[in-house]
């Protein structure tokens, strides 16, 4: 009962966001009050920092790459494009923003498409003069793509971060697995969506407000850099794989090579457009200190007879074939993370996969992976699911676009069950077809 309090006072103050305390200091408050009451114990704070310090520092990187091609416009000038390619027709653009949505998620993370996304397709959909009605069904799109379509890479997500390394799962091996069943993920979402929204999206739109796409652009030189620099970004996570480089070191290589490119260090900072200090103060350090201190709380909550109870029931669910396994272990993880967050959640199913008995090292394979669906897309049942949801939120309200819980739990629970139930389903029939490892 002491850990379940110390979570819930830690979680609450993460949600509140006290002024002046962040999300990274209430975490590591709540992380000293469960070492000072013997919840968790020092030597813990190693095996926990053990888990996520590659995640997040390789999440730290990809927001540094994602807010210097902010800066420079690149965003901006890949949803003007989009706008235009629309030609007027809303039933075309609204599919075409979802997947916009679904490739910066891929590769900027799910926190970067909520955070760096939104602003813009609501500035947008400003000078497109859309009703009211319509411009929430593309505001709601755009939330729920970035965490729907964050499962295809290691890096797409904080959560697959974690997993891949607690299970020492290589970067081609995930990708091979959840590329295609993140497909599925994507086309569930827009379909869903489009069932949802059809109705409120207009049939035509004018374009003659519309800014040409290249008067977004801010820094030249950088936006011409982002192309290559990402496919060489993904190769090197490939080839890097067999010499054992963890992610951050290689994520990291390529925010220090758009540094340079940007602050045009060569020069000596000479024509640079912006400030390489304030991104870097923008950069999310307190993510640093959430992750250390969550976890921490977590693990103390494992400690306390949580994993156990998780053991228990996914000793029962691997008992009841790949189907029930999977399914089950995605809805548990998706009921787990929108109560507690994702990003604990994650840790507590993990230590339960870790230490369940199943029957067949596919039932584990997939009741890992499933993990990590449930944990990337269950979030979505409610708005402390996961930081994306808490990230998009806080832009809305900048913008004045209030959305209450309410309101986001009606949507949530509409739209999340069918699409999880896809991508597992997916997950079911694809992974057994690949070699296993």
């Amino acid at each position: 009962m002491l850990a379940f309090a110390i979570f819930i006072v830690t979680l609450v103050l993460v949600i509140w966001q006290p002024k002046g305390l962040g999300i990274g200091w209430s975490a590591m408050g709540g992380a000293l009050i469960a070492l000072l009451f013997g919840v968790v114990q020092w030597s813990d704070v190693g095996i926990v920092w053990d888990i996520v310090w590659d995640a997040t520092f390789t999440f730290v990187a990809l927001i540094i790459i994602s807010l210097i091609l902010d800066e420079a416009g690149f965003f901006g000038w890949a949803a003007l494009h989009v706008a235009r390619l629309g030609n007027g027709r809303g039933r075309l653009l609204f599919p075409m923003i979802v997947l916009l949505g679904a490739f910066i998620s891929t590769f900027f993370a799910n926190d970067g498409a909520a955070l760096l996304l939104t602003p813009i397709v609501i500035a947008i959909l400003l000078r497109l003069d859309f009703a009211p009605k319509s411009a929430l069904a593309f505001i709601i799109a755009t939330g729920f793509i970035a965490d729907t379509a964050s499962l295809p890479l290691v890096t797409s997500n904080l959560v697959n971060i974690v997993s891949a390394n607690y299970f020492d799962i290589g970067f081609g091996r995930y990708a091979a697995v959840m590329v295609p069943v993140n497909i599925v993920s994507v086309l569930a979402t827009i379909l869903v969506l489009w069932i949802a929204y059809a109705r409120h999206i207009p049939k035509h739109y004018s374009t003659a407000n519309l800014s040409s796409p290249q008067s977004a652009i801010k820094d030249p030189l950088v936006c011409r850099a982002a192309f290559p620099l990402l496919a060489l970004l993904l190769i090197a996570y490939f080839a890097t794989e067999s010499l054992g480089l963890v992610i951050s070191v290689v994520t990291g290589a390529a925010a220090l090579i758009l540094m340079a490119i940007a602050g045009r260090w060569w020069q000596g900072g000479r024509d640079s457009k912006f400030s390489m200090t304030n991104i870097l103060k923008k950069a999310p350090w307190q993510i640093v200190l959430f992750s250390i201190g969550m976890y921490l709380v977590v693990y103390g909550l494992g400690n306390a007879g949580l994993t156990a109870y998780g053991v228990q029931i996914l000793n029962w669910l691997g008992q009841q074939g790949t189907v029930v396994a999977t399914v089950g272990t995605g809805f548990l993880s998706a009921i787990m993370a929108s109560v507690m967050n994702n990003m604990p959640s994650t840790l507590i199913g993990a230590l339960a996969i870790d230490s369940a008995q199943v029957p067949t090292t596919t039932t584990r394979e997939l009741m890992i992976y499933a993990n990590v669906i449930g944990n990337d897309l269950g979030p979505k049942f409610t708005p402390i699911g996961s930081l994306a949801t808490l990230l998009w939120l806080h832009v809305l309200a900048e913008k004045n676009y209030k959305i209450s819980w309410g309101q986001y739990m009606k949507v949530g629970l509409l739209i999340t069950p069918p699409v999880l139930l896809a991508t597992l389903l997916a997950l079911v029939f694809w992974l057994p077809l690949l070699p296993s490892v």
